[in-house]
């Protein structure tokens, strides 16, 4: 970054020669404190970018926390890492943490500190600590090295530049990887405009709360070049733009991430103004691994980054060479060879990598054919009716789901989405069984993580009775065959 950048805030605008030195003047505090780790746990805001790198410039290893992390979550964190600094902008919080000695760094962030520093080994090399949920709830600390940012961060400013992208709207949690480095330090590094309000400004709340007005609001407002959404992010705007809102046209690219996207989710987007395009990434990675272009045809999950070289293994895992973390904290360093993602894909003629699915997911059906439940959720999911879905089959001769409305949907109206999705899915991969949920899937009934993500074992054992009851219908109601089915052997 140099000062040509220009950071934009709640509190106004800063150039890049006043940024530089809110980050000197941080750097200094924090060359004396005490550890190596630093947390971070705040609202999106320049302060936040300010503390990210000023961390960096003191040698430190930062730890950015999402405020949607339950106290727990930020314990087992903070514990695991073995942080004794902590800049936050809920001073409340940091005392209910149990942290102490508050001390001004910021307008907006204050550093706290606590007396004992927990003895943790970090793996070496490492800048970053980013902690994922994961599908059990229980955060686990992925170590990440300069060189594996910074490539990241390299590859995604050549794309910026063909699109000719000057400016962009953080929409989601800078502590999320996602948005730290493919948005902001993406903006940053191509001495663009970063707008970087706070997420209530921009519709979000919590981890899986949006509000699509405000969202709307700050689009048109704003006007900036690039978004990064999550998917139901997306499906609310489509809805909205669907239902008569207007679409700003400044956009030259939404990157959709964090879940599987469906093919007729991006083409309504396109259709409507939204240059919607899918892309693929983990933590592990340092974020992005793949990103589709605005001219790209939906379904594929875009070219691999340049810095990266993707190899489809023999049982359809994912492999990625180029991309080396530094480890995991409280766990032996990795393995030397290629990074196993844990995905299934493959990749096209084109070059393109297609992603679709997890191995420990994977379904495998009564009549033997695989199928990741990503697949045909993200089809389901794709429709403003749906909050949320789940699909099992195991063993089954075919799909059943478990689908939580979004508002006052009829059973009906659920009806007609499934039978939309499954017009777009083969005979193998589609519902011919579901139900409509009794609550939401949530961290309170333990069927989600603290940040939305679905924990399928827990809804299989609430539901699953139901589910296998649907089965014990003859089995003319799971296969409606005719004459005209098998014309050569009916008589």
């Amino acid at each position: 970054m140099s000062f040509a950048a220009v950071l934009i805030d709640a509190h106004g605008v800063v150039d890049g020669a006043t940024f530089a030195g809110q980050v000197d003047a941080l750097t200094e505090q924090l060359a004396v404190c005490p550890g190596r780790v630093v947390a971070l746990l705040a609202d999106n805001g320049i302060d936040w970018l300010v503390a990210d790198r000023a961390i960096r410039g003191a040698g430190r290893i930062a730890l950015p926390l999402p405020t949607f992390f339950t106290d727990a979550q930020c314990r087992h964190a903070l514990d695991a890492a073995g942080a004794p600094v902590l800049l936050t902008d809920d001073p409340s919080r940091a005392a209910r943490l149990g942290w102490s000695a508050d001390t001004k760094s910021s307008h907006g962030l204050s550093m706290w500190t606590r007396r004992t520093e927990p003895v943790v080994v970090v793996p070496p090399m490492t800048t970053k600590i980013t902690f994922t949920s994961g599908t059990t709830g229980q955060p686990k600390g992925v170590c990440l090295t300069a060189a594996q940012l910074s490539a990241v961060t390299g590859s995604l400013v050549q794309v910026a530049r063909e699109l000719g992208i000057r400016r962009h709207l953080c929409m989601l949690p800078l502590a999320v990887l996602l948005e730290n480095v493919a948005g902001a330090d993406v903006a940053l590094a191509l001495d663009g405009e970063c707008v970087v309000l706070p997420l209530a400004d921009v519709g979000l709340h919590g981890s899986s709360s949006f509000d699509v007005r405000a969202a709307l609001a700050a689009l048109h407002l704003w006007q900036p070049d690039s978004v990064i959404l999550l998917p139901q992010m997306l499906t609310a705007l489509v809805a909205a733009a669907e239902a008569g809102a207007a679409v700003p046209r400044s956009l030259k690219l939404v990157a959709v991430g964090g879940a599987r996207v469906s093919p007729d989710l991006i083409t309504r987007a396109r259709a409507l103004g939204f240059p919607a395009c899918e892309g693929y990434g983990l933590s592990e990675a340092g974020s992005v691994v793949a990103l589709n272009r605005p001219d790209d045809a939906p379904g594929a999950v875009g070219r691999v980054l340049p810095h990266l070289r993707a190899e489809i293994a023999a049982d359809g895992e994912i492999l990625l060479h180029g991309s080396r973390l530094a480890g995991y904290l409280g766990a032996a360093a990795p393995a030397d060879g290629p990074l196993h993602t844990g995905d299934i894909g493959c990749v096209d003629a084109r070059g393109c990598l297609h992603v679709t699915g997890r191995i420990k997911h994977q379904i495998i059906t009564g009549f033997g054919r695989n199928v990741a439940p990503e697949w045909p959720e993200a089809e389901l999911l794709a429709a403003p009716a749906v909050a949320q879905a789940v699909v099992f089959g195991e063993g089954r001769p075919g799909l059943c789901a478990v689908i939580v409305a979004r508002g006052e949907v009829t059973d009906e109206g659920l009806a007609a989405v499934v039978r939309a999705a499954n017009d777009r899915l083969p005979d193998y991969a589609r519902i011919i069984h579901w139900l409509r949920a009794d609550a939401p899937f949530s961290a309170l009934n333990r069927q989600a993580t603290d940040n939305g993500r679905v924990r399928r074992e827990p809804i299989f054992r609430a539901y699953g009775d139901r589910l296998g009851a649907m089965y014990e219908a003859p089995p003319e109601a799971h296969f409606p065959f005719t004459a005209e089915t098998f014309p050569d052997v009916v008589s």
